[in-house]
């Protein structure tokens, strides 16, 4: 099977091919090239469209633009494989509330070829320990505020072994060039792994591929929603859920709109950005 990784365990796990269902891409904007990374399709083709200037993501302390997300993301991915010693295929743990940092750390996962693993921030450290164990997870990303429950799980989870937080990641980023050659990802390498919530027993691990994100961008975001490149958007399912990564991440920046990114879900906080931000889209 064709693959950039080296590391060969996600597609390991994946379910044997007579036990998949039929995947019908007849459409045009489905039909992907062999070779696809989901963060250079999603981010870098909006800096050489010439969006870098325009605002990204808005919050209510800053405002990051495509080209912030850009260099920040190469210097973070640079942080991954030159100081952590990530390879390709190998799974990153992201630990964060809905904001820039967490995105920019998903790009640059997936940029350095790795498999992003992004939590949701109520999880314990009894809710980690199987999610690191399932996905053997061997790096992780972390919110400085998040770290004490991921600390406490990588005890019972030592294949954890390097856990990177923010503020010492904006360090080291500053050590490191603001650019990054991406790795050169088949279509249907393991982009990420997303755990169900195990209200039915143990979480599962669904492993969705590079061409899988491109994928809903175009039915959903594009053909369903209509998201175009003035529209503002704004929701609260966290990042870690798909439908937060889809609806707040994926969405708006395979459009090259914007946007709105809270880590504070109360309504009023909602309703309040909504009129701030002039946000209408959810």
């Amino acid at each position: 099977m064709m693959s950039a990784y080296e590391d060969s365990f996600a597609a390991a796990q994946m379910p044997r091919k007579d036990t998949l269902p039929d995947f019908i891409h007849d459409l045009p904007c489905l039909d992907y090239p062999d070779w696809l990374n989901a963060a250079v399709e999603l981010l870098d083709k909006n800096i050489a469209a010439g969006r870098g200037d325009k605002v990204a993501i808005l919050t209510p302390t800053e405002n990051w633009t495509y080209q912030e997300v850009f260099e920040k993301s190469n210097q973070i991915a640079h942080v991954l494989v030159k100081d952590m010693g990530l390879k390709s295929g190998n799974r990153v743990l992201l630990r964060a509330a809905n904001n820039p940092m967490m995105v920019a750390c998903w790009f640059a996962v997936l940029k350095a070829g790795g498999i992003a693993v992004a939590t949701m921030p109520l999880l314990r450290a009894r809710d980690l320990i199987p999610v690191i164990d399932k996905a053997q997870v061997g790096f992780a990303l972390c919110d400085e505020r998040l770290v004490q429950e991921l600390k406490g799980a990588q005890k019972a989870a030592p294949v954890l072994s390097h856990i990177l937080c923010f503020d010492e990641l904006k360090e080291r980023m500053t050590n490191h060039p603001i650019t990054f050659a991406p790795v050169y990802t088949w279509s249907k390498d393991i982009a990420l792994i997303a755990f169900t919530s195990g209200t039915t027993g143990q979480p599962k691990g669904c492993l969705h591929f590079h061409k899988d994100i491109m994928s809903m961008c175009h039915l959903v975001g594009d053909h369903l929603l209509g998201i175009g490149t003035d529209d503002i958007i704004i929701g609260s399912p966290p990042l870690a859920f798909t439908f937060g990564l889809g609806a707040l991440l994926a969405f708006p920046f395979f459009a090259g709109a914007t946007t709105v990114l809270l880590e504070d879900g109360s309504p009023d906080v909602y309703l309040a950005a909504i009129a701030r931000f002039r946000a209408h889209g959810a």
